[in-house]
């Protein structure tokens, strides 16, 4: 098992998969499966836990996910991030250039 999706046992910089279309999959999916439940439960509890859920990811990924991808893989992560939205995922797949 690999310690991150985000690279490989190798070191290399995963882009494939669905990393080509969002870079956060995993955080996507949580936070879609919490604001659907809330939605469908018309739950304010649940809204209000999906809001602190989603801060909360936020606030790791940009305070501490970046900066570390960005030091381990230096400018191929920068080009990454510049080709795949970090919570939207793009509608056409990231083109495999190898990051």
């Amino acid at each position: 098992m690999e310690p991150s999706p985000l690279w490989t046992h190798r070191g290399d910089l995963v882009v494939r998969g669905l990393y080509r279309y969002v870079r956060n999959p995993m955080y996507l999916s949580v936070t879609a499966i919490i604001l659907g439940e809330a939605l469908l439960a018309w739950s304010r509890s649940l809204v209000l836990y999906w809001a602190v859920w989603f801060l909360g990811a936020n606030l790791f990924v940009i305070g501490y996910e970046d900066p570390t991808l960005r030091r381990r893989f230096g400018q191929s992560y920068e080009l990454y991030t510049q080709q795949v939205g970090r919570w939207l995922p793009r509608l056409k797949p990231r083109r495999d250039n190898r990051a």
